[in-house]
């Protein structure tokens, strides 16, 4: 009998936004009950150690929380995963403990987001959630590549949703040349998507779900929907998927290949956070 994990991981660094904390807590508390095991990863909430190293916000802090992760995978040895995240950087331990598990079988992992993460210090940025998976392909940073022992290969991982032309000339990227489904293409029909992972014969799937890829006029919870810059940027944002059409392609994933991670990270619920900050002010509350 399979064994599921749940890993709560409210990692924020990786984005450097400290609402990504929120959002990780909030994601798991909407969750479904569930007999499955859930684990929460401890992480600095404070901003303390989030200084430079090798173009890395807070690296030293991202490699801690890292092996931390992979300390409690060993340990529960789960034969699948459910990620709460926390920015997208947290999808590093858990892919990459999957990656090693099923490294003899042919193992592909579906990137639903709005971005591709493919980002290295060589494009000028340093957030890491914008690289994690240049990282699980061995290109980021080799301290933190280093954990991931078996990488995934360029030519099994597909994107869905990736709408921004200027993510194409990452380094990374162009390198291999890699195969997205724009959002307008699988919300007209997914099974492409199916029908690609079945043609590289593919066994085992893991799925990263950015909530960023959502139609923001549906669901607001999520990066696009940061008020302070809603309106001045709201023309420049990609358009995003339906919720139902997303939900659809997940599980057909899972009808047609052995399922066997599923991440789900960049929640921002800037409501809630407003309404938390508002409860904080408060005489009696506090």
């Amino acid at each position: 009998m399979n064994k599921t994990l749940r890993l709560l991981i409210p990692q924020w660094q990786g984005g450097n936004r400290e609402q990504y904390f929120f959002g990780a807590k909030l994601l798991n508390w909407l969750a479904p009950e569930s007999e499955d095991e859930t684990v929460e990863v401890p992480v600095d909430k404070e901003p303390a150690n989030n200084e430079m190293k090798d173009g890395i916000v807070a690296k030293d802090t991202l490699l801690k929380q890292y092996k931390k992760t992979f300390e409690i995978l060993n340990e529960k040895n789960p034969d699948k995963i459910v990620v709460f995240g926390g920015d997208c950087s947290v999808e590093l331990a858990p892919f990459g403990y999957l990656l090693e598990k099923y490294k003899n079988e042919k193992t592909a992992i579906l990137w639903i987001d709005a971005h591709p993460d493919v980002t290295t210090t060589a494009d000028n940025w340093k957030n890491f959630h914008a690289m994690v998976l240049a990282s699980l392909l061995g290109g980021a940073d080799k301290d933190i590549d280093n954990l991931v022992t078996t990488k995934v290969k360029p030519e099994n991982v597909i994107f869905a949703g990736i709408d921004d032309s200027r993510e194409f000339d990452r380094v990374v990227y162009k390198k291999y040349n890699f195969k997205n489904f724009t959002t307008e293409e699988f919300q007209k029909n997914g099974d492409k998507i199916v029908k690609e992972l079945k043609n590289r014969e593919i066994k085992n799937v893991i799925v990263h779900f950015d909530l960023d890829v959502l139609d923001l006029y549906e669901f607001n919870s999520q990066y696009f929907a940061e008020p302070e810059i809603f309106d001045k940027y709201k023309h420049e944002f990609p358009v995003g998927a339906k919720i139902s059409t997303v939900s659809k392609l997940i599980n057909d994933v899972n009808d047609n290949f052995n399922l066997i991670g599923l991440g789900i990270t960049e929640h921002l619920p800037w409501a809630a956070i407003k309404l938390a900050k508002l409860l904080r002010e408060l005489p009696l509350i506090k």
